[in-house]
């Protein structure tokens, strides 16, 4: 039986997803998948839209045998700290293969590109790019002298944890077929980020979700998020213990706080050349669930199943790994409960419920 790892956000559930998973067991029909899942945040910073545990009993219910929470701390991070983490869990979790999507479907390419991160000089070019205003994409295109985009990125970071990790797993791309940053097309599978906006000039998005009556979509209330997070900046002393809160971005929020209006509006007034939104997205994550810079010198070396399948039962038994868990004991636990229960306001959710619960899956 192959052991087939995948990374996924789930935000939404839609039909590129559910192609990801069928090429899987077309590819390999004796295989058990292990899914390494985003909570209720993801990695660019946005409150997902589907729960953690609708995402858990999604995934099961469409063929995936074993998930595996990406906490929190780990995921609201930049795509070589995501994707090391999120690999780190497959190889605990047993996977041999690390299936993904990618724009150039080209794994070869992405071996040879992720080869020049072992050069010094390379990794100061990106820096440099960075600190000069560039995004991260675009700094490291220009550093390894290619034209990556948002999917090849994080492949790249995969390949780039697996060399670290462990080499003998095999990384393997299926081709993507829509661009990330596509909002406007209307095929039968589109990019998760054309959904929501779909979603949000309330456009119709039954044709692009399987079985949509069984997706409860959440609305997110954005305006209680921007209070939630203004109280939170005002009445901090010291916002330079949350991560992400780098040289001078304290002051900058303390005072772009009382002229902005919303989220979007803040995030407008504090952006620059230096730190794109992405970034600030997860810095105010962190400063709103209490994700502080400490947190990431004592991370878990345990990741938690959220859920499995009979046969994912059975890998689980043979694997019989101490580094996989049903509950955590650490900080990690009091984030993602905080992550719960701030999850709860802003959508309306219960999943704080099923957070205290804390109880896997079985389908």
């Amino acid at each position: 039986m192959e052991k087939i790892g995948i990374i996924c956000e789930y935000n939404p559930f839609h039909n590129g997803h559910l192609y990801h998973i069928e090429k899987i067991k077309e590819m390999y029909p004796d295989s058990c998948i292990i899914l390494v899942l985003s909570g209720y945040f993801t990695q660019r910073g946005d409150v997902s839209v589907l729960s953690k545990y609708d995402k858990t009993k999604l995934a099961l219910k469409y063929g995936v045998d074993v998930v595996i929470e990406l906490p929190v701390l780990m995921l609201t991070n930049s795509a070589d700290i995501f994707g090391y983490f999120a690999v780190d869990a497959l190889n605990k979790a047993g996977a041999e293969k690390i299936i993904f999507g990618s724009e150039t479907n080209d794994v070869q390419k992405l071996k040879k590109l992720a080869k020049a991160f072992d050069d010094e000089e390379t990794n100061k070019k990106i820096k440099n790019f960075i600190k000069s205003g560039v995004s991260y994409q675009q700094s490291l295109n220009k550093a390894i002298n290619t034209n990556l985009k948002s999917n090849d990125i994080l492949a790249l970071a995969y390949i780039k944890a697996i060399n670290k990790i462990n080499k003998n797993i095999i990384p393997i791309s299926i081709q993507r077929t829509n661009d990330f940053n596509d909002l406007e097309s209307n095929d039968e599978i589109i990019s998760a980020n054309n959904i929501r906006e779909k979603l949000n000039q309330k456009e119709d998005i039954t044709r692009y979700i399987p079985d949509y009556k069984d997706i409860k979509i959440n609305a997110i209330n954005l305006d209680k998020y921007f209070y939630l997070l203004r109280y939170k900046i005002l009445t901090e002393k010291n916002l330079n213990k949350y991560l992400g809160v780098d040289e001078g971005l304290d002051n900058k929020l303390k005072k772009e706080i009382f002229t902005s209006s919303s989220i979007t509006k803040l995030l407008d007034n504090i952006k620059s050349k230096r730190y794109p939104i992405s970034r600030l997205k997860r810095m105010l994550v962190h400063i709103l669930l209490g994700i502080e810079k400490e947190d990431m010198k004592d991370l878990p070396k345990e990741y938690r199943i959220l859920g499995f399948s009979k046969k994912g039962a059975m890998h689980l038994k043979e694997l019989n790994s101490k580094y996989l868990c049903f509950k955590y004991e650490n900080r990690t636990r009091i984030i993602e409960i905080n992550a719960s229960i701030i999850y709860d306001d802003l959508t309306g959710s219960k999943s704080f419920n099923d957070e205290i619960k804390n109880k896997p899956m079985i389908f």
